[in-house]
């Protein structure tokens, strides 16, 4: 092909990925959700979903697809046209978490996927039964570490999220602990009221209504700063300068996705987000709304990424 006509035949391609995502959308949009209805993935799809349906002219349809730890709904993601009608709520657990703990999963998640757009970030709690020998972080630390290995910690499972992020307080403050792994967020409540564990960790927001009654004891939460609309909770990072546990959300698109529609979307996310109803739903869910660009999110990912391979490596977690 002569170059004049290789330019022409560039420039018509170009001026082709332009006009698409002009007129973008012009049909339904499908969201995958690697998890089942009700968690806190599905929950934040189908709180935007219906804004953005509404600037966007066409319907965000979300779609379910959960097993195997996210795993099945990545893939299938991962194996979707890159034309931008169909995006996938990516998070810690299966991008960043998943690739580490085990030894073979069915996607790159730096490769195979476009970053469009981290919608929020949520946090961990960390609490104890009330007659516990210490009542808030500094004493569960100084206690801790005047009696290695008998600090017992609950967590949803060998591995998970919760697990790492409080392996990580452990090395960052200087004790060691023992794990007791469980596998819901029931059992480890009813565990940690009981006496049957010094303490626990999972989602504040789950934990919440056994804090305010006055039946666990919260010791402290992973954020890296105080929570916007909660300032009053105790973080670990005023007694462990740089600890941060963030889990997070946000959505992805499979790798290829063109970088104006990515660009268009990561726009109009942004925006829904800001609607006082939305805004209002997802931070009284207990999650802080984050406003970033495309590109911050994948750097994100990637921070994220090596952060826990560390984490992993450190603790000589082998991969199952």
């Amino acid at each position: 092909m002569k170059p004049v006509k290789v330019l022409a035949y560039a420039l018509l391609c170009s001026f082709a990925v332009v006009a698409a995502a002009q007129q973008y959308p012009n049909k339904p949009v499908r969201v995958i959700i690697p998890y089942p209805p009700g968690e806190a993935a599905d929950f934040i799809a189908r709180v935007i979903g219906p804004a953005l349906s509404e600037r966007m002219g066409q319907q965000f349809v979300v779609e379910n697809r959960a097993g195997a730890s996210g795993q099945i709904g990545m893939e299938l993601l991962k194996n979707s046209p890159a034309d931008g009608y169909t995006i996938g709520v990516g998070q810690g657990g299966n991008l960043v978490v998943a690739p580490h703990t085990y030894k073979k999963i069915p996607y790159d998640p730096i490769k195979d996927f476009t970053a469009v757009a981290l919608n929020a970030t949520n946090y961990l709690a960390v609490v104890a039964h009330p007659t516990a020998p210490f009542k808030n972080a500094a004493e569960m630390i100084k206690w801790a570490k005047a009696h290695p290995g008998q600090l017992t910690l609950a967590s949803n499972g060998e591995g998970g999220y919760p697990h790492l992020a409080f392996e990580l307080l452990a090395s960052m403050a200087g004790f060691k602990f023992l794990h007791v792994p469980y596998k819901g967020a029931t059992q480890i409540a009813t565990d940690v009221i009981s006496g049957q564990v010094l303490t626990g960790i999972g989602s504040y927001t789950g934990m919440s209504p056994q804090i305010n009654s006055g039946r666990m004891r919260l010791i402290g939460v992973t954020n890296h700063a105080r929570v916007p609309n909660n300032r009053e909770l105790p973080i670990f990072s005023e007694l462990v300068p740089g600890y941060d546990m963030r889990g997070w959300f946000g959505y992805v698109a499979p790798a290829g996705t063109p970088r104006d529609i990515v660009k268009k979307l990561n726009e109009e996310i942004n925006r829904a987000m800001q609607l006082p109803e939305v805004n209002a739903k997802l931070t009284g869910a207990g999650l802080i709304v984050v406003n970033e660009s495309a590109e911050y999110y994948g750097e994100f990912i990637k921070t994220e990424y090596a952060k826990y391979g560390k984490i992993v490596r450190d603790i000589g977690l082998q991969p199952q």
